[in-house]
């Protein structure tokens, strides 16, 4: 008896080689219908041979004629078969793909592993040379000397050496207006009003300042310019425009003060303004200090 199941399940193991070629090669929309029904055919008359094959070993009537146990015994032994059975083929599959082969001694072989996909091997060594290279430049930074410390050191230096101390002002666009403002507020010089408006912030009323001088004398100014003086003031006046040299000149004038603005390696620019007064206004620039860019502090006398 274990030598008829073996057998028998070789066999099956065969005839589901054979049905699965058939499905796979023969198969189309027009012939699934008359290869299934082959297929089918061809798994009853298995199924009914092992079934008389087994009944006749066991001395007993055909199992196809009507004994029962022969027929159980038959459905167990063609279990493998039904399990390894497979949908009809799709249209989409590829009549190339060989189906998987099957041997005595085993399963089916198992499918072909699928191909690594170059795209994402692609990405992958390019991220690998990104993060290669954001680490190679961290090393070398590393090294670089730091210019915003290295600024800040000499600029303490300068100060000390000239009683200065500082008094840091908000990197926000205004900080030269807002450090004028401070020193005049030291010196007690009155910073005068918006259009007689009183509580507007006081760098807003030295952005009016600027503005109003020069408006007032364009022919002092208008030659630095590379827009019209119209759109130049109303930047001053409503924005957070950054200034420079020309409104330094131009406050100076407005407030008749010396503005000495202090700079790295001890460099001191004065732009006059006083008229023979001693009213100095002082001011420490910085390039490299904050991450707006440059930047202006009040530079208050120490003690």
């Amino acid at each position: 008896m274990e030598d008829l199941q073996a057998r028998h399940r070789r066999e099956a193991r065969d005839l589901q080689s054979r049905v699965t070629q058939k499905k796979k090669k023969q198969a189309s929309k027009k012939t699934r219908k008359g290869v299934n029904d082959e297929c089918e055919k061809l798994e009853a008359e298995l199924h009914e041979k092992h079934a008389a094959e087994i009944a006749a070993l066991n001395g007993e009537p055909d199992a196809v004629n009507g004994e029962p146990e022969a027929t159980a015994e038959a459905e167990a032994l063609s279990e493998p078969l039904e399990a390894l059975a497979l949908k009809p083929a799709q249209d989409d599959i590829s009549e190339s793909t060989p189906a998987p082969q099957a041997h005595d001694d085993g399963p089916p072989t198992a499918p072909q592993t699928k191909k690594p996909n170059k795209a994402k091997a692609r990405l992958a060594k390019r991220a690998l040379e990104q993060e290669q290279q954001a680490r190679q430049a961290a090393e070398e930074a590393k090294n670089l000397p730091d210019l915003k410390q290295q600024e800040r050191a000499r600029m303490l230096e300068y100060m000390s050496e000239r009683g200065l101390r500082e008094k840091e002002i908000r990197a926000d666009g205004h900080c030269l207006y807002a450090a004028v403002a401070d020193q005049l507020e030291q010196l007690e010089i009155p910073l005068g009003l918006v259009s007689g408006v009183e509580g507007v912030p006081a760098y807003r009323v030295v952005r009016a300042a600027a503005a109003e001088y020069i408006e007032r004398y364009p022919d002092e100014f208008e030659a630095f310019l590379e827009e019209p003086l119209e759109g130049y003031l109303r930047k001053i006046r409503e924005t957070g425009e950054w200034g420079g040299q020309l409104e330094l000149m131009a406050l100076a004038k407005s407030y008749a003060v010396d503005i000495h603005v202090l700079q790295d390696f001890g460099r001191v620019e004065k732009i006059g303004g006083a008229g023979g007064k001693e009213q100095a206004v002082w001011l420490g620039y910085y390039k490299h200090g904050f991450g707006l860019g440059e930047h202006y502090n009040s530079l208050r006398k120490a003690g």
